[in-house]
């Protein structure tokens, strides 16, 4: 007997912490029946400085910190504020949080966000923490959206190669009998937002442009390169702050056109070098990063397959991932698997999520 599908409301803040996406889907856990509305709320300036804050300071912080909660609860304010935005009831609200942290070899990853708040202010149930588990049984705990991809992508042509530029770039690789494989490849938007905000006082390099005006400085991608992280096999997963010190170190003195060239060039190849078991016939891009078309040409330079935004699969780009998590809490309420071997490294097909009741 056919699972009635469930209506929930997704939200997701990405490690580029320009704020709040919130997306409503009705699912079964398995096939996705309905889109429905889905709404961006940007964070306050101060909000956004004081989550990139939390970033430097989470690997000392305890979950007890008074700085921490009023963040947390601030974020949670406006989580409740993007539910109320997307205008339709809601059985069930898939809620990721913000990572502060995430450290898989030490099995830790934290994402903030006051689950009973939200579930008291919205009336809704809410599921929650979806990565713990998988880092607990000692999976990277990211990335999390392959099995979304998967069933957005059912009916597209395989292999398909899935990019998500946030903070972080990730892939996923859907094989043409069913194979799912998936990892972070390294820096996405994350360092070219920080160098935007240094030297031109904006949020992030707007089309690519102070890239685009740039020079490679080859020696010192080859430095970045050599991180020993794109030697390991996928699955593997980053804190959008793994790279921080390495990138300090070879964009010094460089001019910011030129240090913004090198990161996006930087971004773009590791993309490319993902390990994949063949070559894609299409790369569909997800993310902020498809909107710097200095990035998508330098994509495009990289494969020889057709490189276009989600769009060009008549997907919502920016609605993605918020999608992804109301995804994700049908499956957790039903018990099924958030996460593979292939997609976190997790030993079996794991579920996940906690639940929140108002």
């Amino acid at each position: 007997m056919p699972i009635p599908p469930l209506r929930a409301i997704g939200l997701m803040s990405g490690t580029s912490l320009d704020g709040v996406d919130a997306a409503w889907i009705e699912t079964d856990g398995e096939r996705i029946h309905h889109f429905g509305p889905c709404v961006m709320l940007r964070y306050e300036d101060g909000l956004r400085t004081d989550l990139r804050r939390l970033l430097d300071l989470a690997p000392t912080l305890t979950a007890d910190d008074p700085f921490l909660k009023q963040v947390e609860e601030r974020l949670t304010r406006d989580h409740a504020i993007a539910v109320s935005m997307v205008g339709r009831s809601a059985d069930v609200i898939g809620f990721h949080g913000q990572t502060i942290l995430h450290a898989p070899e030490a099995h830790r990853t934290w994402q903030i966000g006051d689950a009973e708040l939200l579930a008291h202010i919205a009336r809704i149930p809410v599921v929650h923490d979806f990565r713990s588990a998988d880092v607990a049984a000692g999976g990277q705990g990211a990335p999390f959206a392959p099995l979304f991809h998967a069933a957005m992508a059912a009916a597209l042509p395989k292999p398909l190669l899935v990019v998500n530029i946030g903070g972080v770039a990730n892939i996923t690789w859907l094989g043409p009998s069913g194979e799912i494989i998936a990892c972070d490849t390294g820096p996405g938007n994350g360092p070219l937002d920080d160098l935007a905000q240094k030297h031109l006082g904006k949020a992030y390099d707007e089309n690519g442009a102070l890239a685009a005006s740039g020079q490679v400085e080859e020696a010192r991608l080859a430095t970045l390169l050599a991180h020993p992280y794109f030697a390991r096999p996928a699955p593997k997963s980053l804190d959008r702050l793994t790279f921080s010190s390495l990138i300090a170190q070879a964009i010094d003195g460089l001019s910011p056109a030129d240090a913004a060239a090198t990161l996006a060039a930087f971004s773009a190849t590791a993309i490319a070098r993902a390990p994949v078991p063949a070559p894609p016939l299409r790369v569909l891009v997800a993310g902020g990063g498809r909107y710097n078309k200095h990035l998508m040409q330098l994509l495009a330079e990289q494969f020889p397959a057709p490189v276009q935004p989600v769009e060009a699969a008549g997907w919502n780009g920016d609605a993605l991932e918020a999608q992804c998590f109301a995804y994700l809490a049908v499956r957790s309420l039903r018990g099924l698997p958030l996460s593979l071997p292939s997609t976190t490294g997790v030993p079996e097909p794991l579920t996940g999520g906690r639940l929140a009741t108002p």
